[in-house]
């Protein structure tokens, strides 16, 4: 028989299971917490089970567990990068942030990506499969017993290796299991998930009304541009996508991120913020810029310091809310699929 992924099941679900053999209600809220407060990797460790249903949740469920196959620390401002090893031979990454307000870690949610942006390492390495919920949430259990309890992680972010909402389900599921009570308790006002704009799927999104941050990764002020450097584009053209992110706030209420990485010469030009400050104009949104970073293989550089000036400039003078982000981890490359990419090369 094969064994059942314990840890992707909410707590409703266990109990389901344990029901039909026997077992009382309450014991699904004790392994619940086993599993996702104490983080054992080891039905015998759960100590106030009977001796017979450690024996039976041996048999019939697993555990999941990572490696960190390679670990990473910025000498300039503490961030740190992570290569999983997952129990099938597959590797993903995440990355730990320190900010002055909090301790935030982006996570992967697929082994590799299917939507080919031309500028990023993630697709380059191939795509695999999509990550358990388990999975996902062991990026972050892993990283925080890596740094120490004193060090919170406050923040969660899926714009890793992937694309959350090609891994709708598990991306939901993972969700769910984040914020439980029992669980880890992170509200998802503290979530950012990113998509490259599967509209069908932001639109399902909103329903479940989450709370969490949409971050939407445009690129590019119209389809001619977006769609060279993004293959979903072609499907989902602007003016459809743009629209879904407008269904999106008036059904949740949640103000869109738009990410936008500057790439000289292909997007920074002034008449490119000129032509995305008339797109977004109305919109409840942020815009966050992005310097791309450079990735081996690929003949995109970071839009230089006058030319980001100029953007911002320009998108501020015409009522739309813009930063730059604030680039870390520059010596270890902490832009995610690098160091998954060498280790499938390898």
């Amino acid at each position: 028989m094969k064994k059942l992924d314990i840890k992707s099941m909410t707590a409703d679900e266990i109990a389901e299971n344990l029901r039909e053999d026997g077992q009382p209600p309450f014991r699904s809220g004790q392994i619940f917490r086993w599993l996702h407060q104490k983080r054992v990797g080891n039905f015998n460790e759960m100590s106030n089970l009977p001796l017979g249903l450690r024996d039976k949740c041996n048999e019939k469920y697993y555990i999941n567990t990572l490696k960190i196959k390679k670990r990473l620390v910025s000498s300039i401002d503490g961030t740190v990068k992570y290569l999983y090893e997952l129990n099938d031979g597959n590797t993903v990454e995440a990355v730990l942030m320190r900010y002055r307000h909090g301790t935030s870690i982006c996570v992967s949610t697929q082994a590799g990506c299917r939507m080919g942006c031309s500028f990023c390492a993630s697709a380059m390495g191939g795509f695999s499969r999509n990550l358990t919920p388990a999975e996902i949430l062991d990026q972050i259990y892993s990283a925080q017993e890596d740094i120490g309890a004193a060090e919170k992680i406050s923040g969660v972010v899926l714009m890793g290796i992937g694309e959350p909402l090609d891994n709708f389900e598990g991306t939901l599921r993972f969700l769910s299991l984040l914020s439980s009570p029992e669980g880890f308790g992170l509200s998802l006002r503290h979530v950012s998930l990113s998509t490259c704009g599967l509209v069908d799927k932001i639109d399902e999104l909103a329903r479940h009304k989450l709370g969490i941050t949409l971050s939407v990764s445009l690129h590019a002020p119209n389809d001619n541009i977006r769609g060279r450097l993004m293959p979903i584009a072609k499907k989902w053209p602007m003016d459809g996508l743009l629209s879904a992110c407008k269904r999106y706030f008036a059904i949740t209420g949640r103000r869109i991120s738009f990410e936008y990485a500057l790439i000289e010469n292909i997007n920074d030009k002034p008449e490119h913020a000129t032509e995305l400050a008339a797109k977004l104009k109305g919109m409840n949104c942020h815009v966050n810029l992005i310097p791309v970073n450079a990735v081996e293989g690929s003949s995109y550089r970071a839009s230089g310091q006058s030319s980001a000036d100029t953007f911002v400039k320009i998108l501020l003078g015409r009522g739309v809310n813009t930063t730059v982000r604030r680039r870390l981890g520059d010596d270890i490359n902490a832009a995610c699929g690098q160091l998954r990419r060498e280790s499938v090369g390898k």
